[in-house]
């Protein structure tokens, strides 16, 4: 089914993970809004800053190389990674899809087969087809890029400062907590004010007070700098001892199905979204305003 054209899965799709109908003539929540950007919105550029690999050209671009984690290699075949001249940390990312990352803290216990193997089965997922047509993953080439194992001496695990921005102006950030051992995460306004709503359990959210990172303001212009004037964008990244080190660029956060507890938000916040509109006779918007 997940090869049926955009304008009849995509529909069908939602209404299963959600229990909504989607009309995507008229977009209004933002889930429904971000469905609408799968089928309709195809800038090209889209393409480069979703590769995990790609990206980093247009971070440098943007706001500098020194934002950006140090890379050991990119990779089109696992077994050409020099497992022997990496260091005895590092991070295993998938540059075309989602959630294919292998954390490595002590390369003496790592089982470079099964890794190998994890990795081969990466690399034949294809990010479009394997979840909900993400156009923007589509022509992504399958790579593995091995990265700097960060951490913060501060946290027991690295903070994610996730940037939710609107036509280029970021409107508020999620964070997530504790990755490795008690995943929670939360939205905070630019003060650091708990937002009140949520898209995951009151047991995965984060009920205790948050400290401002030191470098707030810096990713906050950055985010807005590098989200451009797309219609939304997700800018991601991390506070290294107060140093913001770049993470990745997301248009379709959890592939556009998780919905807002309370659910007026789901609207609200859909209207951060202004969509751009498709000329008459136009099957999709291939340019940036």
């Amino acid at each position: 089914m997940r090869s049926l054209p955009p304008k009849i899965y995509t529909p069908i799709s939602y209404e299963y993970y959600t229990g909504k109908k989607l009309d995507l003539e008229n977009p209004i929540e933002f889930n429904e809004k971000l469905q609408w950007m799968k089928v309709f919105y195809h800038p090209k550029i889209l393409n480069l800053l979703v590769d995990k690999y790609a990206v980093r050209t247009y971070v440098e671009e943007k706001i500098g190389a020194q934002y950006l984690n140090q890379i050991y290699g990119v990779y089109d075949k696992p077994e050409s990674i020099p497992f022997e001249e990496l260091p005895n940390k590092f991070v295993v990312k998938a540059t075309h899809t989602s959630s294919h990352n292998l954390i490595v803290t002590d390369k003496t216990n790592l089982d470079k087969k099964k890794a190998i193997k994890s990795f081969h089965k990466w690399l034949s997922k294809n990010q479009y087809y394997r979840i909900g047509q993400e156009w923007a993953y589509k022509d992504v080439p399958p790579r593995i890029v091995v990265e700097k194992f960060l951490k913060d001496d501060e946290e027991n695990s690295l903070i994610d400062y996730k940037f939710y921005c609107f036509n280029g102006t970021p409107k508020f950030l999620e964070v997530h907590l504790d990755r490795a051992d008690n995943h929670k995460r939360g939205f905070f306004d630019f003060d650091f004010k708990p937002l009140p709503y949520r898209y995951v359990s009151l047991e995965k959210s984060i009920s205790s007070a948050i400290k401002k990172p030191t470098n707030l303001e810096e990713m906050i212009k950055f985010a807005e700098i590098l989200s451009g004037n797309f219609p939304f964008v997700r800018v991601d990244f991390y506070s290294i001892q107060g140093k913001t080190i770049f993470g990745e660029m997301t248009f379709y956060p959890s592939d556009g199905r998780k919905d807002f507890i309370p659910d007026e938000y789901n609207k609200i916040i859909g209207d951060y979204i202004i969509l751009p509109k498709l000329e008459s006779g136009q099957q999709a918007i291939t340019k940036l305003d």
